[in-house]
């Protein structure tokens, strides 16, 4: 690979793990370091290069004469008091189930339109108390027939990047993590989720993530992102940092089935993970 950002835990993979990112596609290297003889050649050549010549300065023109300006009228204390107060929104009853009412609830849900054309609502799986979730976007053809998020190719190219870190879906506490979508059913023919489904389902997710209580989300895939981080930027620009998510640590990456159109950004997804391991080592 040509884009393989390095860590500070590359130099301690063992031998599975690099067995794991070979099989992804993916080379681990750092970049040769340059010489401090041409290190300072490039130093003097930007310390003496020639300075550009300044523009001439154009004379400055006069400034029209602004109309005056009315203050506005003052607000009455009487006009204030009667303006209606914010209310807050109602709480959801989804905020306060417990893992059986949450899966029955989601069972059931009938909020939008794609509950016509399931076979199965994907709900989760995998460790409900590991210090790792993964949020994907919406289910699949397989995952609509199975029930389970992230099967399939992209889901086995899942699998070998959570085993690249010591992880995986049928493990316990730090080697195990819980896996779900923000959509809890398939799209007509895999399209994008829409706004409305999105905001739909948004707190059966919002739930999940409060009985987990994760030391890290790792989102994978743009809608993922824009679901949980309420942005619209790309996650070109949003990879690489660490974000929240009512106060858990959030690390932005590609989603599998990108990466199997995409090779040449495995690496990019092997720096996210890291950085996800990094988040959740203590001190």
């Amino acid at each position: 690979m040509n884009d393989v950002t390095r860590t500070s835990f590359v130099p301690e993979l063992d031998a599975r793990q690099r067995a794991m990112l070979a099989e992804m596609g993916v080379r681990v290297w750092a970049p040769k370091p340059q010489p401090p003889a041409e290190a300072a050649r490039a130093t003097d050549t930007e310390v003496t290069a020639p300075a550009a010549k300044a523009a001439p300065v154009a004379a400055p023109m006069a400034a029209p004469v602004a109309a005056p300006v009315r203050a506005p009228a003052p607000v009455m204390a009487a006009e204030v008091a009667q303006a209606p107060a914010a209310q807050p929104a109602p709480p959801s009853p989804v905020d306060h189930m417990d893992w059986p009412a949450l899966r029955e609830a989601v069972a059931g849900c009938q909020a939008c339109g794609l509950c016509q054309g399931r076979k199965n609502t994907v709900f989760g799986v995998g460790d409900p108390q590991a210090d790792w979730m993964i949020v994907g976007e919406a289910p699949g053809e397989n995952e609509d027939l199975q029930g389970e998020p992230f099967v399939g190719a992209a889901g086995q190219l899942l699998d070998q990047m959570l085993r690249a870190v010591g992880r995986s879906r049928s493990g316990k506490a730090d080697q195990g993590t819980y896996i779900a979508n923000v959509l809890k059913c398939r799209p007509p023919a895999n399209r994008n989720p829409q706004p409305d489904e999105v905001a739909r389902c948004e707190p059966y997710l919002a739930r999940q993530v409060a009985l987990v209580k994760p030391r890290v989300i790792v989102a994978m895939g743009r809608f993922a992102v824009q679901s949980l981080l309420k942005t619209s930027e790309p996650i070109g620009r949003l990879r690489g940092r660490v974000h929240q998510y009512e106060g858990v640590p959030v690390i932005v990456t590609y989603h599998p089935a990108y990466l199997l159109r995409t090779p040449a950004d495995k690496g990019k997804a092997w720096a996210d993970l890291c950085l996800a391991m990094e988040t959740v080592q203590p001190g």
